[in-house]
């Protein structure tokens, strides 16, 4: 998978205003962008993620299913988590594989790079397939405010999942899910 092209950054004219919470920032902004157009525009400035999707041996995938508060429901997911300052993609994803899922995988293999919301947020989430897992032999503690519950399903169940609508699954999951396919099935 190609790269990202190069960023054309815009003229920054003036900020309006900036909020940090967390591991993220708002910013409103008075640019100029690349074409000439001026306005005032707002991002979420994000330190970048990685996410995997874990399978096991016998072919069945790790899903987790987690709160989230700002759908104020739990939804399926794949293990992700935020890039700490200086972390790299893999190492990174490592880290959460044993936090979120309590397993550590020998096989990483790359599936690109997604923008999840690109018209109002810059983060970069890099993706992976995570294969021959292995139980961690003493859980590794995770964020004190996670509510997560460990699942392994079947592709097929995964499928049905996605497909009935019952389960809630996130967009990077499921482009992450599209692209493991892919690479599990030789394409």
């Amino acid at each position: 998978m190609a790269p990202l092209s190069p960023p054309e950054p815009p003229e920054l004219l003036d900020t309006v205003a900036s909020l940090a919470v967390r591991k993220l920032r708002m910013e409103i902004q008075r640019l100029r962008l690349p074409q000439g157009v001026e306005g005032t525009y707002g991002c979420i400035r994000h330190p970048g993620a990685s996410l995997a999707v874990p399978v096991l041996d016998d072919g069945r995938i790790v899903v987790l299913r987690q709160y989230r508060f700002a759908v104020q429901r739990r939804i399926l997911e794949f293990p992700a988590g935020t890039l700490e300052p200086g972390e790299q993609p893999q190492p990174a994803m490592e880290r959460e594989l044993q936090e979120e899922a309590g397993y550590s995988a020998s096989q990483w293999d790359s599936l690109g790079l997604l923008l999840p919301c690109p018209g109002y947020s810059d983060e970069v989430i890099h993706l992976f397939l995570a294969r021959q897992l292995q139980p961690v032999s003493i859980p590794v503690a995770g964020d004190e405010d996670e509510d997560i519950e460990v699942l392994l399903m079947q592709p097929n169940e995964l499928d049905a999942a996605l497909a009935g609508g019952d389960e809630a699954l996130d967009g990077k999951s499921v482009t992450a899910w599209y692209r493991a396919r892919q690479l599990l099935s030789g394409q």
